[in-house]
């Protein structure tokens, strides 16, 4: 079995590329770092360090390695007599690889099982967003590619940090991952990935996991620069910061319990368990990682105005989160684009017009005036700083 993963960063060699290797796969890693591939295609294993509770090292062999600029011919030709394709670059560069992928789709034998192509990315039905960019590519029209791949949504969940330097290929990550796909479009012939749990409807599942994990993990790094802390761990060994972000998840779970019908007791476990995950100390997360790409974090169907929005027409002022949202305008990181162009934005628009820019929400909205509130008081302190 050969499964063709693009992204060899941390999380492609840390989560996907390791429960791919742990199914069986030969997994052929696709990346544009010259340098990283250099170093895979030298390589024969890398380890994976699990730290946490019950922490363990991993060993990963059994996988090769190209560069998708320079051998995209080579990649087509891997993707072509592939088992299964997987992503982990990022839900804006899928646009970049649906070229390869749709070449490689339609070079494969008439005889071959479908490919089964999976974008495990931080964003909701990244899948169908990889499908989209697929289908658009000159030919596919055609029917080059009908019957020869089945495309299947996913939600992934694994806290991988920035590495220390010096560690080569290795990775460190934490010990709790969860991989959940969506069974349905294999009709009856789903993958056998014993590290994955295959269900029926994702939905529940993606808004869990953005509505609590990337939610709170957002809320720790947003409160915890406001304190003035470097680490998440230590953000949430602070007190004051720890009960914010544990007053924006019970706003969230409620949100969840009552559009999914998760239990209170299940989605409360849930949560539980993710706080202990953020106060891992051995996990060198920083708050200027987390919380970089302000602007994203804060678009309209993200982790803070997406719940907000839901709760707001639900008729429930989301203060907790609107706390979250305050801290988010108030973020500020020189190295970080996101960060310099919602400050642009801040100084340069009307708190309304702001509002709609960063937020996405329309003006009739339940939510946008207290958004807009915030944005205001933003603005207020930004103009009393000094220059």
């Amino acid at each position: 079995m050969k499964a063709v993963h693009f992204g060899a960063g941390n999380i492609g060699r840390g989560f996907v590329g390791l429960l791919l290797h742990d199914a069986g796969y030969e997994v052929v890693f696709a990346d544009v770092a010259e340098e990283l591939i250099a170093q895979l295609a030298a390589a024969d294993s890398y380890s994976v360090h699990e730290v946490g509770e019950n922490p363990a090292v991993r060993t990963v062999n059994n996988f090769r390695a190209l560069n998708s600029t320079t051998q995209e011919a080579e990649l087509i030709g891997e993707i072509a007599t592939a088992d299964i394709v997987t992503t982990a670059v990022g839900p804006h560069i899928l646009k970049f690889v649906a070229p390869a992928i749709a070449k490689g789709i339609a070079a494969r034998d008439a005889g071959l099982a479908p490919l089964q192509v999976m974008a495990c990315e931080n964003a909701i039905n990244a899948t169908d967003i990889l499908a989209k960019e697929v289908a658009s590519q000159p030919g596919a029209a055609a029917g080059a590619l009908d019957g020869k791949a089945v495309f299947a949504n996913t939600a992934v969940d694994r806290i991988v940090p920035n590495q220390e330097p010096g560690q080569g290929l290795d990775v460190t990550v934490e010990t709790f991952y969860e991989w959940v796909i969506d069974r349905t479009a294999f009709a009856g012939a789903a993958p056998a990935i014993p590290g994955a749990t295959f269900v029926d409807d994702l939905s529940p599942y993606i808004e869990r996991k953005l509505f609590t994990v990337n939610t709170g993990h957002a809320s720790a790094a947003y409160f915890g620069f406001e304190a003035g802390l470097e680490k998440i761990s230590e953000a949430m060994a602070d007190q004051d910061v720890a009960e914010d972000v544990r007053a924006v998840l019970e706003e969230t779970k409620q949100l969840l319990v009552s559009k999914h019908g998760f239990s209170n007791d299940e989605q409360e476990a849930y949560v539980q368990k993710i706080l202990v995950r953020f106060s891992n100390p051995y996990l060198p997360d920083t708050v200027n990682r987390v919380g970089r790409a302000p602007l994203r974090k804060l678009s309209r169907h993200e982790r803070f105005i997406g719940p907000a929005a839901e709760l707001a027409e639900r008729g429930i002022v989301p203060e907790a989160l609107l706390g979250a949202i305050a801290a988010a305008l108030r973020f500020t990181d020189p190295a970080d684009a996101e960060a310099t162009e919602l400050a642009g934005i801040l100084a340069s628009s009307s708190p309304a017009d702001a509002t709609a820019r960063i937020t996405g929400l329309e003006p009739d909205h339940p939510l946008f005036n207290a958004v807009a509130t915030l944005v205001e008081e933003r603005q207020a302190e930004a103009a009393k700083a000094p220059a």
